[in-house]
């Protein structure tokens, strides 16, 4: 005696997996309950929500050496302009967004700065957000990524070794240069290498001189300025005095281009650990953060 059941058929859910979803970075295909990009890492919620949104958000690069302050830079940015009410604000899009900002603020309410971004592409904070300014007709949806310098530079020194860092640097409408003033000051050229192997990797991706990165708004950042008070006196000139050949390069390639001095930390100390010490911040005091990002965005909209 047998025993007889109706089971249904459920292999019409296959259909789905048959349509693939093009991620927003790379544009290769993936499934449609994909959580990062099978081929770049970047995360499947950008594509879904500039497809529900039926919006295509500008992408923003901030690079810079390792141990330059993106990270720092970043998360204090978007708390700020998330929490005032005139000038600009930032709404994050999507919970993944805010990652960076908590893990930022976390870090320096107690008294450290946040760990050093992996350069796995997988653990990489994307934030996907929308800029509003009175100045502007409508609101900018925007992506900007927190990207590991040593990972941007393996990509310069050996192309195309990070798909997502290639993709996304040719679709983007502007970029932010982070430099360490401090270290520029001690005349450590590491910074200025950096920045110029940057600039010449974009040029090189893309030089029309029209569309291409000659003609497109790049900010020269120069962070921890709060050790070094004369950056924010003249910021363009103390680049042109500390990072000579970075001077000469911008002016020579780059139609739109302008300094900042930025800085997070009034006062910073060393916190002996097992096997050295580690630099803390004793008080925050962020000065510079939100005008390079605004004239930046100033720039993408005109």
């Amino acid at each position: 005696m047998s025993k007889r059941s109706v089971l249904p058929m459920e292999s019409y859910r296959l259909a789905q997996y048959a349509v693939q979803v093009p991620c927003y970075i790379c544009e290769g295909g993936n499934s449609f309950d994909a959580e990062l990009c099978r081929h770049c890492c970047a995360p499947m919620a950008l594509a879904h929500q500039a497809n529900a949104q039926k919006v295509h958000p500008k992408m923003v690069a901030i690079v810079g050496s390792s141990g330059s302050g993106k990270t720092v830079y970043l998360g204090m940015l978007t708390d700020m302009l998330s929490r005032q009410s005139d000038r600009m604000q930032l709404l994050a899009r999507g919970a993944f967004s805010i990652t960076l900002q908590q893990t930022t603020v976390g870090a320096l309410v107690r008294s450290e700065f946040p760990d050093k971004t992996p350069n796995e592409a997988d653990r990489w904070c994307w934030m996907h957000c929308q800029v509003q300014s009175p100045r502007f007709k409508k609101p900018i949806e925007m992506i900007v990524p927190d990207v590991a310098g040593e990972a941007i530079l393996h990509e310069i020194d050996h192309p195309r070794s990070y798909p997502a860092l290639r993709s996304f640097f040719s679709k983007c409408c502007g970029a932010m240069v982070l430099l360490d003033a401090v270290q520029l000051e001690s005349s450590e050229q590491t910074q200025d290498f950096f920045a110029m192997k940057i600039l010449s990797y974009l040029c090189e991706l893309d030089g029309d001189k029209k569309k291409g990165w000659p003609a497109r708004p790049v900010a020269f950042v120069l962070t921890k300025a709060d050790q070094c008070e004369e950056c924010f006196n003249d910021p363009a000139h103390y680049a042109q005095t500390h990072s000579s050949g970075l001077w000469r390069l911008s002016q020579e390639r780059l139609t739109r281009r302008r300094y900042f001095a930025s800085g997070v930390a009034g006062a910073c100390a060393y916190r002996p650990e097992l096997g050295g010490r580690v630099q803390v911040p004793l008080r925050i005091e962020p000065r510079g953060i939100i005008e390079p990002f605004e004239w930046l965005i100033d720039q993408v909209v005109r």
